[in-house]
């Protein structure tokens, strides 16, 4: 675990190594975050629930992980691609999904600094970490691992992406 410290607040970093895995996502250019990731999530529902080519129900892996995409000044752009891992059972050969915006992508391996967060994930973005390669000008994740109804004592983390050497 990292401890960093920033305006008197201490914030706890797990660092963890994520496999390559192959994902469903979709994505939303043009509307905000809020607009957006309820809809963009229910698509992924659908295709877990058997809206793909084999009928088949796909058990849901957790978390769900939302990529935002800050702009080149800082503020948060309105592109936004939510994924989640296809099972392992599906790994070499995916269902494949009848709805057109859903597609599956190889995702590369990565290493994170995982921040356990009880604020909504656009509040993160005040978090400016340089010291560990941490930078919210780059791409970042919403994660998610519980039910989307769940109304409180949510478990919601943000990954920021590790530089690689």
């Amino acid at each position: 675990n990292l401890c960093i410290c920033a305006c008197h607040s201490v914030y706890l970093f797990e660092v963890r190594r994520y496999d390559a895995a192959k994902y469903a996502a979709v994505s939303s250019e043009g509307r905000t975050f809020d607009q957006v990731t309820g809809e963009l999530v229910r698509k992924l529902l659908m295709y877990i629930g058997g809206s793909n080519e084999q009928g088949k129900l796909i058990r849901i892996t957790a978390p769900i992980i939302i990529t935002v995409y800050p702009r080149n000044d800082g503020v948060l752009s309105r592109r936004l691609v939510v994924g989640i891992r296809i099972p392992t059972i599906y790994q070499q050969s995916p269902p494949t999904p009848t709805d057109s915006a859903v597609r599956i992508e190889e995702r590369p391996g990565m290493t994170v600094y995982a921040l356990y967060v009880s604020c909504k994930y656009v509040d993160v973005y005040v978090y400016q970490e340089k010291q560990f390669n941490i930078s919210p000008r780059k791409q970042y994740f919403c994660c998610s691992y519980d039910p989307p109804l769940k109304p409180y004592g949510r478990r919601n983390e943000v990954w920021f992406l590790q530089e690689e050497p």
